[in-house]
Formats: structure tokens, sequence, C-alpha cells
């Protein structure tokens, strides 16, 4: 019974549970707090305090659930020899690695790299509700969102294509170098798609600034059709969620 309870404390919190949610809300302060150190430059004596106390949290918390870890799967025998190579035990115990040569110099063999730390963020999905909403969402629209990507992707490529043979490779005017390369052209497609560019490579000719005018215009449109499905397809997930705790709370009522 204990394990079972501890299953039901660590795992997504239930209605009314109060030390589900105050655990949910520990570990979430934790992964925040985690990723602080990677703002900043350099080094800072409370930064060495706030890995030593998350990283601990981590560890007890990637422990707590490889012991309850055949609640989890259902499988008695096998749960605790597999749950090691879960995706969400990986990217656990890979977010708890950079750690380790902070506790003991011994451990420097595994001073991976900082960039690893940032795994941690990926953490948050299994304390939000919002989050897993979302993952919900875009698992069920993952046929138009494939859809629009290879529209962006095709649009990107071709407006690349023609402007790196419309423009001179070098500005008439000013003498500097314009899409020297087509990976040149293919960045300023890409910024122009999503977002107004950023003005470091512009193009030289007239028929140059069209293809841009128009890229531009195009890139707006392609963006924002899976916005609109992503919106519309949340809300009905908001909506199923809030009519499932209804209904639970309905029968816990009768």
């Amino acid at each position: 019974m204990m394990r079972k309870r501890l299953y039901e404390i660590i795992e997504q919190s239930k209605e009314g549970d109060r030390l589900s949610y105050a655990y949910d809300f520990v570990m979430l302060v934790a992964i925040i707090a985690s990723i602080i150190p990677l703002t900043f430059i350099e080094d800072r004596p409370a930064f060495k305090v706030i890995e030593i106390v998350t990283l601990t949290l981590f560890i007890i918390d990637y422990l707590l659930r490889w012991f309850t870890a055949d609640y989890r799967s259902g499988k008695k025998g096998w749960a605790f020899a597999l749950y090691p190579f879960t995706g969400w035990a990986i990217i656990d115990l890979l977010s708890i690695l950079p750690g380790l040569s902070l506790i003991n110099r011994g451990f420097k063999i595994l001073r991976i790299t900082r960039m690893l730390r940032i795994l941690r963020l990926f953490k948050l999905i299994r304390y939000s509700d919002k989050i897993r909403v979302l993952g919900r969402v875009i698992r069920k629209e993952k046929g138009v969102l494939l859809t629009v990507l290879g529209i962006a992707v095709f649009y990107v490529f071709l407006t690349a294509l023609i402007m790196f043979n419309v423009e001179p490779h070098v500005n008439p005017v000013t003498g500097a170098e314009t899409f020297d390369s087509f990976f040149d052209a293919l960045y300023w497609a890409t910024v122009t798609l999503t977002s107004v560019g950023y003005g470091d490579m512009v193009p030289a000719t007239d028929i140059g600034r069209l293809v841009s005018m128009l890229s531009s215009l195009f890139g707006v449109a392609i963006i924002a059709l899976p916005s609109g499905v992503i919106t519309a397809s949340y809300l009905d997930e908001l909506r199923a969620l809030k009519n499932r705790s209804n209904s639970d709370n309905n029968n816990s009522i009768i």
C-alpha cells in the first residue's frame, strides 16, 4: 500500500490530492530553478547550491519512479528491468548526469555538457496538464501539421532557388556579397517566411524585391494556417477535459 500511495503522489496529480499537487509544484520549481544557471555566462556560488538541491530532488524522483514502475506499466516481473530504457527514464537520467560532478569529483567522466541540462525542460511536460493537452492536440492534428510543414519546406526551397538565380552574387551598388551560396538563399527564404527578415541579407534587384514581397505575403498565410487548426483543436481538448472532470466529480458524489 505504501508503494501504491507513492505512485499516486508522484504521478499526475488527481483532483483533491494535495500531496500530489505539492509534489508536482516542488518539481516544477526545481526544474525551472535548475535552468537559471544556464542563462548566465559566469558561475556563481549560489548556482552550485541550486544545482545540488535540484539534482538531489531529480535523483529522488528518478528512484521513486523506478521503485513504483510496476504500477505504471502493469508488468509485475519485468517493470523494474525495463523502466531505465523507457523514454521518460532516459530523459530523467540524461538530465541528472551533467550535475553529478558537483557531488563527487570521481564523476568527472560524466560531465557531458551544460546543454544536456536543457533536457530538464522536457520534464515540465510531465507536471503540466496544459502542456500534455497541447501534446495530444499535436498528435491529433499531426496529419494537417505535417502537410503544412511540407508546403512550407517546398516554398522555402522554391523561393531560395528563384532568389539564388535572379540575384547577383555581388551587390552592384555596395560591392558587398549577396547570396554567395545556396545556403545563404535558404537562410534568407526561411527568415522571410517566418518573420520579416533580419536585414542582414537583402535583394539588390527589382525582381529580387518582388520575390521578397511575395514571399513575405505567402509566408504569413502559411504560418497562420496551422495556428487556427491548433487553436480549434486545443479548445476541443479543454472542453473534453472539463467534461471528464465534471463527470468524475458527479460520479464521486453519487
